[in-house]
């Protein structure tokens, strides 16, 4: 299995705190514990839209942004290593992370403005949709394997 490294543009290797937007993680109590894993994933890419809204506002800079897609690596390697945990694999999502640095080293490359955002977001959320997408077929494969290969009803 592998893990990856979030070295990212402009200082994303400091872990952010938690952001004002009412979403909370959840600590992973078992490293196999896919709901939760996948929740605190879902909670940092909506914290990383948030805070390239408001960075795009001026309202958060380019430091705060890293720190945020940090954290997305870092659920998503706690998601990856869960599902791993059932046997699951989710190789064909491992370019997520490389994608969305990619993404926003471009966005953030640039002066922050609502129409930069507008640029980089279709972008952004097609590689969180995709990430989606792979996560929802996925779930019955893991809903197999916790229910004794019985399937989920």
């Amino acid at each position: 299995m592998a893990m990856y490294s979030y070295n990212s543009p402009a200082g994303m290797d400091r872990f952010a705190s938690p952001t004002a937007n009412g979403w909370k993680r959840q600590s992973l109590r078992n490293i196999g514990d896919v709901p939760i894993a996948v929740g605190n994933l879902l909670v940092a890419t909506k914290d990383l839209e948030s805070a390239l809204r408001n960075w795009s506002g001026g309202r958060a800079s380019e430091n705060e942004v890293s720190d945020t897609y940090v954290v997305v690596g870092t659920e998503f390697n706690n998601m990856i290593t869960a599902f791993a945990q059932h046997g699951i694999d989710l190789s064909e999502i491992h370019s997520v992370p490389t994608d969305l640095r990619t993404v926003l080293e471009s966005c953030l490359g640039e002066e922050p403005s609502p129409y930069i955002l507008e640029d980089y977001m279709p972008d952004v959320r097609t590689i969180v949709w995709n990430l989606l997408r792979c996560l929802k077929m996925k779930r019955e494969a893991w809903r197999g394997v916790v229910n004794g290969g019985r399937g989920y009803h």
